[in-house]
């Protein structure tokens, strides 16, 4: 454990850091920086925090500091002054501590299990990657598998977004989705995918809900692939009994996963 002077945006540890806020280096490197309270928090309980970096008035922002008894032995703690937190933050706002982690995906089998599962196909936006992690925690889902073009889950907006939950169940990244889904109905889970028609009604739907499922979501703007799609076993159809065209994939994704949480309980 260490925790000196602060260090400046041209100390070259800080720019060596700084290299992960690039997608290219952080699968490298296995290293990923994951920012805020809960985020740190987190993967400080999960034992990946590799160095915590505490910005300047970041005391309180961990128990026990200045002592911090809750920071495992092996993890360096490191003072960075503001310019040095902003060039390894991306928010507008940084929340003044951050954590260096190895990187949390697992083997595609690992994310696969429980009585049901999110896999997110071609889903690009790091928000909305990251709130379905969260739904998916918060719902009780076995795992998440970001597959085909989707977002990198090391992406400091998704770890932000999903606040700590990345590091909370097992996330998977496949970039074959066609791989991802066809793994899914190996291991047992009828595939559902989420279509505008599909011809089942999701508050219809607690008999298929009953039995392990996969739900397979598609990207924000042109949904699921057609071919992926044919792969799914049935189609479900959320009602929108307003006016709105449609639903934000998130959103979506809260609703088919507490349906999935409700026919189980």
């Amino acid at each position: 454990m260490s925790i000196d002077a602060p260090l400046g945006a041209s100390n070259a540890r800080v720019k060596q850091l700084r290299r992960l806020t690039r997608r290219s280096e952080r699968p490298a490197r296995r290293l990923f920086l994951a920012e805020g309270r809960n985020a740190v928090e987190a993967a400080l309980a999960a034992g990946v925090a590799v160095e915590v970096l505490l910005g300047p008035g970041a005391d309180d922002l961990l128990p026990g500091l200045p002592g911090l008894p809750g920071v495992p032995d092996g993890v360096v703690l490191t003072r960075v002054d503001d310019r040095a937190l902003a060039a390894l933050s991306d928010a507008v706002s940084p929340a003044g501590i951050l954590a260096v982690c190895r990187s949390i995906d697992v083997p595609l089998g690992e994310a696969l299990v429980g009585g049901f599962v999110a896999v997110c196909a071609d889903v690009n936006d790091p928000g909305n990657a990251g709130t379905v992690i969260r739904c998916a925690d918060a719902a009780g889902a076995g795992g998440v598998v970001l597959a085909g073009r989707a977002v990198d889950l090391h992406n400091p907006k998704t770890i932000r977004a999903s606040a700590g939950s990345a590091f909370h169940l097992p996330v998977a990244v496949e970039p074959d989705a066609r791989a991802a889904v066809l793994a899914a109905k190996s291991a047992g889970f009828r595939v559902l995918a989420t279509t505008a028609t599909g011809r089942v009604d999701l508050f219809d739907a607690a008999p298929l809900l009953q039995q392990p499922v996969a739900w397979l979501f598609g990207n924000e703007a042109h949904g699921l692939d057609p071919d992926l799609l044919a792969l799914a076993d049935d189609e479900v159809a959320i009602p929108i009994r307003g006016r709105a065209e449609s639903l934000n994939l998130s959103t979506a994704a809260a609703l088919c996963l507490y349906e999935s949480a409700r026919a189980r309980r």
